[in-house]
């Protein structure tokens, strides 16, 4: 494992403030002058554009560049962001005005020839005089800024003054994501991660355009987020983990703030209360919810399937209830997840009572209901199920999934032996877990997420997440070692164009990420199985 450096990961505002060595209009330093660095080729991004048009002259960031935005709040936000990330390694000052002129980093919105790139699409072209970044949506204008990061040198992610230069390759990118889906999961409820920590996986998710994140808030070990009209489930549910070691929570402000860091990064939360199963800890909070009244121990080990809500008794639908009426007004997004896996101590017959109880409050307050994909026993109209079964999981149970969706079900892929990132690479992997198998990066990167599940409509694929449980995972580095270098190539999968998809071309690309983790001061797991360059 690599060593951590302190990070600046994408740029925080305080940075915004912090710059300002040298002027605008200066004369060219030295390092301005020094012998270009080699040009980064439009087609070395991942995940892979959609359109890449090269050529003509690079254009170069110089003491003079200043960031162009139109007079609107959100894109002023992203420009902002951007100087952020330049600022400390270029040593420029990188005004950001809204000043017309056809110089400079422009960063535009707009609404005519846009058409096409949807809510997260974005053009960047970029030549000898300017780079303009244009899109229809505010998210297709940051995604464009992860693609221009990507094209300039990996130091540029270094939190002190590098010598530069900063040029970017000549040329036309034309970009839009495949599914409207691509998502990480961190479970918080096995380990607890801290806001911050937190916030560090979010800047490491946008670098790839993931734009769902969803939060694992409770389990039969930790219960992570506060509820006022049920206090004791954060205390003192959440007040152990995996091993016996200290828990924690979310008051509903650090909650928030987590929210709104994501959405700066435009990422949508999904905040997941697993239920019937996979709730000791709500059942060790309150005697109520149990069927005998008795509320069991908290539980610090790592078996599932033996923890149930009582199904027949009324208090639990209030607690479920409030449970989501107070998630649901905390959470500007779309949707909120109920859990339903491995729910092995309910009957089947308790568990449909149950789901068809409690997915309609869920529309109730608002939300779309998620659920992993045993929802699919008895899917709400407009359900959405995450499949994480493996490839050899059995055909009743796929085609159970494949009938709910082509009645109307969305299908997000999670297969556990493809993109579980907490299953080792190795059978010599310190880390992890190795239930559903060994799964290296090539594995991880090389399936189809519109051909993976059989009978499965195309239109019923919303796209691909990436879970990361934390049973063996404690700390940001451990996080960072499991999820890279896979968790590009499931951004890779939800992102890019089928036609795109080529291991031996991505392999390449992938590599060619490693320094720039390192400037960011990044953990990961170095594969036989990519090439990467020398240290």
């Amino acid at each position: 494992m690599r060593q951590h450096r302190t990070p600046r990961l994408l740029g925080t505002l305080l940075l915004v403030a912090a710059a300002g060595i040298s002027a605008v209009g200066a004369a060219p330093s030295a390092s301005d002058r020094a012998v270009p660095p080699p040009v980064t080729p439009l087609s070395r991004i991942v995940p892979a554009p959609a359109s890449v048009d090269p050529g003509g002259a690079p254009y170069r960031i110089t003491s003079g560049t200043r960031i162009r935005v139109d007079r609107s709040k959100e894109v002023r936000d992203v420009g902002s962001y951007l100087a952020g990330v330049l600022r400390p390694s270029t040593g420029y000052r990188l005004p950001v005005t809204d000043e017309r002129g056809g110089d400079g980093i422009r960063l535009r919105l707009s609404r005519e020839g846009t058409a096409g790139l949807g809510a997260e699409g974005y053009r960047l072209t970029s030549g000898k005089g300017a780079v303009t970044i244009t899109a229809r949506e505010p998210a297709g204008l940051f995604h464009g800024v992860q693609t221009l990061r990507q094209l300039l040198p990996a130091a540029v992610e270094e939190d002190s003054r590098q010598p530069g230069p900063w040029p970017v390759a000549g040329g036309t990118v034309t970009d839009t994501p495949r599914y409207g889906w691509r998502g990480a999961m961190l479970d918080v409820s096995r380990h607890f991660f801290t806001v911050d920590q937190v916030k560090r996986y979010i800047d490491q998710l946008a670098l790839y355009k993931i734009n769902t994140l969803h939060l694992h808030l409770s389990d039969d070990q930790g219960w992570r987020i506060a509820i006022d009209s049920w206090p004791r489930l954060a205390p003192y549910g959440g007040s152990t983990s995996v091993g016996g070691g200290p828990g924690g929570h979310y008051t509903k402000a650090q909650y928030k703030d987590i929210v709104r860091y994501a959405a700066s990064r435009h990422l949508e939360v999904v905040p997941e209360i697993d239920m019937p199963g996979h709730t000791n800890a709500a059942l060790a909070s309150y005697p109520e919810l149990n069927c005998d009244g008795v509320a069991p121990p908290l539980y610090t080990g790592t078996e599932v399937g033996f923890s149930s809500l009582c199904v027949g008794k009324q208090v639990t639908y209030d607690f479920v209830d409030d449970v989501i009426r107070e998630l649901a007004a905390i959470t500007p997004g779309r949707y909120l997840h109920i859990g339903g896996d491995e729910a092995h101590s309910t009957s089947h017959e308790d568990y449909v009572t149950f789901m068809e109880k409690v997915q309609p409050v869920v529309a109730r307050y608002g939300k779309t209901v998620v659920g992993w994909h045993q929802l699919t026993a008895a899917p709400a109209p407009g359900a959405v199920a995450q499949y994480w079964g493996l490839d050899g999981t059995g055909a009743a149970e796929k085609e159970q999934v494949a009938a709910a969706a082509r009645n109307g079900t969305g299908i997000v892929l999670s297969p556990a032996d493809r993109v579980y990132l907490d299953m080792k690479y190795t059978a010599d992997t310190p880390l992890g877990q190795a239930w559903a198998g060994l799964v290296e990066v090539r594995r991880s990167y090389d399936w189809d997420p519109g051909a993976y599940l059989a009978g499965v409509p195309g239109t019923a694929v919303r796209g691909v997440e990436a879970p990361l449980w934390t049973e063996t995972l404690s700390t940001s580095s451990d996080l960072e070692f499991m999820a890279f270098p896979r968790l590009p190539g499931v951004a890779e999968l939800g992102w890019s164009p089928a036609s795109t998809h080529d291991w031996d071309d991505y392999r390449v690309r992938l590599a060619a990420q490693a320094p720039r983790w390192d400037a960011l001061g990044m953990n990961y797991y170095r594969s036989p199985q990519v090439p990467w360059p020398a240290d």
